[in-house]
């Protein structure tokens, strides 16, 4: 069983960063795809950013050239670099692993907000 443990998460004003940790247990790390989604409150849940075991990237456009996702396999830990942060980035966002089966992690708080 592989565990998410997620961080970093709080409130920021608009134009504001904060960077996201997510820190995955008893697992071969280094060759799984790790990406981070998030869920505004009735909304469903959206793909934020992926990176492969290669470290190659993806992104939504909504967050393309604000947002930067990296790993440090060392670590076990994939983070979500978040910069201009706007009222819309405000969700729940979740650490996913997928190595086989997917592993999700219990969400942490975005809130932009002045």
């Amino acid at each position: 069983q592989v565990q998410l443990v997620e961080s970093g998460g709080g409130l920021v004003q608009p134009g504001g960063s904060l960077r996201l940790s997510c820190t995955a247990s008893r697992t071969a790390f280094s060759i799984a795809t790790m990406a981070w989604y998030r869920q505004a409150p009735g909304k469903q849940r959206e793909l934020v950013a992926v990176i492969f075991d290669n470290a190659s990237t993806t992104y939504a456009n909504s967050v393309k050239g604000r947002f930067t996702i990296s790993r440090d396999n060392a670590k076990n830990t994939v983070y979500l670099q978040m910069n201009s942060l706007r009222p819309e980035d405000t969700a729940v966002y979740y650490c996913q692993l997928a190595r086989g089966l997917v592993y999700w992690g219990q969400g942490t708080q975005v809130t932009v907000s002045s």
